[in-house]
């Protein structure tokens, strides 16, 4: 493996090791690639890997990895070998998009400290006494969207390291996948703080700028709200712990978050891994399935790593948070609360969303999250972003959401909920670089939330170039 390009594998017939006096040199070939490289020394030497110091053609020294992908030692190493390889195109980027810049730091390793991951090679380029923070993922990336994060915090943790250069803009490198989620976000970043630059890479190698402000629209649709009536729907409802809530043409009914009925074009599916449709003797079936996973997934349960009440805990905390909003915030309105309306075109999201409204009309976007998640408050911006593109079109209203409540045309607030000891030490890092627009209030709930939902702490951040209030709950 050699930073750059993609591996070689050794074969019998497709290898040379070459002794001339104290010179070596390596050849490795298949049908799309031919390496001759001389070796200088043994930069490393471990079970399953040898590390070398390399002169490739004419005289331009390197590295160059001989790898045993069956040690188990080396399992990631073809990640790594994927990662080095994207490096040196990012590399080659820089060069090409600034020209002017030297390239001062380039690094795939990871640093947990500081919250820097190697999936996403970073950068710091140095012009006189100015800076530039880049970062890149690659056209393989699991998650490239989690470039954005990744780059304000590098952005962040370089601009206190270099105290003597000023780091005032980030460039961010993504493949074509990770184009318009990333210049949506950048299009609500704080420009007082930083300058941003995204370049969508090809699949020839190259890069092109794009302008954030051309991704004015989204895929994004707003299911009409209606209330659902089915001859089940109260007997459900009124069995103790049962939570129905009206979805896009139905009804759903969780215990504590997790679903096991669905109403819906006048059928009623039961079940929690696989759902059934339900007859007319089925409702004892459904009443006694409902009455179970209410003592399994009770918050006072005996066994509490009974999968059913470990299961979805997002869901659970979400339920929580519906039932007792006002102790959230005392401003909001009790009624009615509404989970996922904006639709996204497509993808799972790991954090849930609520949408509420004050005593003013003004709109709420609350996102729940029950674990540490480095990524909560760029994902909790995809769904404000959305809320206030509906808002300013006038169709919450026309669609039937909050009846008899005049919204108001202010953006947004956003909300983001999770147990007080679960927040990503990044999270007040990437929301610092929130637009001012962007008011957002971080909420710290106690470890037992199960039990009691009890406000911890609050951060508000009304003015994300100025300080932060801190009040405990």
């Amino acid at each position: 493996m050699e930073p750059g390009d993609d591996p070689i594998a050794i074969r019998a017939d497709s290898f040379v090791l070459t002794e001339r006096g104290a010179q070596v040199t390596i050849e490795c070939w298949n049908s799309a690639r031919n390496l001759v490289r001389r070796v200088r020394a043994i930069q490393s030497e471990k079970r399953g890997r040898l590390d070398l110091e390399i002169e490739r053609f004419p005289r331009a020294a390197g590295t160059l990895s001989i790898v045993d992908l069956a040690d188990p030692a080396n399992r990631d190493a073809g990640r790594r070998g994927s990662r080095l390889k994207y490096r040196e195109r990012f590399r080659r980027s820089l060069r090409r998009q600034f020209p002017d810049w030297r390239v001062a730091e380039l690094s795939v390793d990871p640093d947990l400290h500081h919250t820097l991951s190697p999936s996403f090679p970073r950068a710091f380029l140095r012009k006189g006494d100015a800076g530039l923070a880049a970062i890149g993922a690659a056209p393989d990336s699991l998650s490239p969207e989690g470039a954005l994060s990744f780059g304000l915090i590098w952005l962040d943790y370089l601009r206190k390291r270099e105290a003597r250069v000023r780091v005032d803009a980030l460039a961010i490198f993504v493949p074509p996948a990770a184009a318009a989620t990333t210049a949506h976000r950048v299009r609500y970043l704080n420009t007082n703080l930083a300058q941003y630059r995204v370049f969508v890479n090809d699949p020839g190698g190259h890069e092109d700028a794009v302008d954030p402000g051309e991704y004015a629209n989204f895929e994004t649709r707003l299911a009409v709200s209606t209330v659902f009536e089915h001859t089940w729907a109260g007997r459900l409802a009124s069995i103790d712990g049962v939570e129905r809530r009206d979805v896009a043409g139905g009804a759903s009914f969780a215990i504590h978050g997790l679903e096991f009925a669905r109403a819906s074009a006048g059928r009623l599916h039961f079940g929690i891994d696989h759902k059934q449709i339900a007859h007319a003797g089925s409702v004892v079936e459904i009443e006694e399935l409902a009455r179970g996973l209410a003592r399994l997934r009770s918050p006072w349960a005996a066994d509490r790593q009974n999968p059913l009440y470990t299961r979805r805990p997002e869901a659970w905390l979400e339920s929580q948070v519906r039932r007792e909003i006002e102790r959230i915030d005392a401003t909001l309105g009790s009624a009615p609360v509404y989970g996922q309306v904006p639709q996204f075109a497509g993808g799972e999201r790991t954090v849930i969303d609520l949408l509420a409204a004050d005593r003013d009309g003004r709109l709420a976007v609350i996102e729940v999250k029950a674990e540490e998640d480095i990524h909560l408050p760029l994902q909790a911006l995809d769904y404000w972003m959305r809320v206030k593109w509906h808002l300013d079109r006038g169709e919450f209203s026309g669609s039937g959401y909050f009846p008899r409540l005049e919204l108001s045309r202010r953006a947004p607030r956003l909300l983001l909920i999770a147990p007080a000891l679960d927040y990503h030490p990044s999270n007040e890092v990437v929301l610092r670089y929130l637009a001012p627009e962007v008011e957002t209030e971080r909420i710290g709930v106690g470890v037992e939330w199960r039990q009691e939902l009890r406000v911890m702490f609050r951060v508000a951040s009304w003015d994300h170039h100025g300080p932060s209030s801190v009040k405990p709950g």
